[in-house]
């Protein structure tokens, strides 16, 4: 029942939004529950032909570090004006070639910026690269190419769990995200990287984003070149 009434969900979606502009209302959201917000997000954009049919033209990108502490402004969960708050980790998704042009937009269901924002709006406003932070709190990022994505992750939602076994937050009511070869969490793989996993752009770096179903992992000062490069 719940896998169905997620695909119900995605009609409905892609009958509204057809004859009006996209709004962030039109795409599931559940708080706390970024990864799989963005997972259905890449799922609704392909079908409703804002995105290529397989997906191929989205990326998933975890925004984490070794101390899971990060940074980052315009986020609507915030209780400041500027919308400053520090997340464990966060997830968006970048789209590339937006209408055949060299473009590259941002798609955050949490950030009270455009929806979408442009790549260099986003970096500009919401990771605010000018700002001095101590090392701690800099930002990573984990690439995954989109159809990688939606065919390996997996999340049984355990680390929305306390000592208890109670929520700490509510899950989304459709069911669990589970992988086509049976894995049943693999959200850890995702989240855990820093400073020692990011490799220097070049060629095979980019080549990579397309075979390896964790993605490459880059610095805050990388991640508008590698997107310049990916053809």
């Amino acid at each position: 029942m719940e896998q169905r009434s997620v695909a119900t969900s995605e009609v409905l979606i892609a009958s509204t939004v057809s004859s009006r502009s996209i709004d962030v209302s039109d795409f599931i959201h559940t708080p706390c529950y970024c990864e799989e917000n963005v997972y259905q997000l890449c799922k609704t954009l392909s079908s409703i032909g804002v995105a290529d049919a397989d997906g191929s033209d989205l990326f998933v990108v975890f925004i984490s570090n070794d101390n899971k502490k990060v940074p980052l402004w315009h986020q609507k969960a915030s209780k400041q004006a500027d919308g400053f708050i520090i997340w464990d980790y966060h997830v968006v998704c970048i789209q590339k070639n937006v209408e055949g042009k060299s473009s590259r937009r941002v798609w955050d269901l949490d950030s009270d910026l455009p929806f979408p924002s442009s790549l260099s709006q986003y970096i500009s406003e919401a990771i605010q690269p000018s700002l001095q932070i101590h090392p701690e709190f800099r930002r990573f990022f984990r690439v995954v190419h989109a159809p990688l994505f939606l065919r390996f992750f997996a999340s049984d939602r355990r680390h929305m769990k306390d000592s208890l076994g109670e929520w700490i937050a509510h899950p989304p009511t459709y069911e669990p995200i589970f992988c086509e070869d049976g894995t049943v969490h693999n959200l850890d793989v995702y989240v855990k990287f820093g400073e020692g996993d990011v490799r220097d752009i070049g060629r095979d770096l980019v080549d990579k984003i397309f075979s390896e179903k964790y993605g490459v992992v880059l610095s805050e000062s990388q991640l508008e070149e590698f997107f310049s490069l990916i053809p």
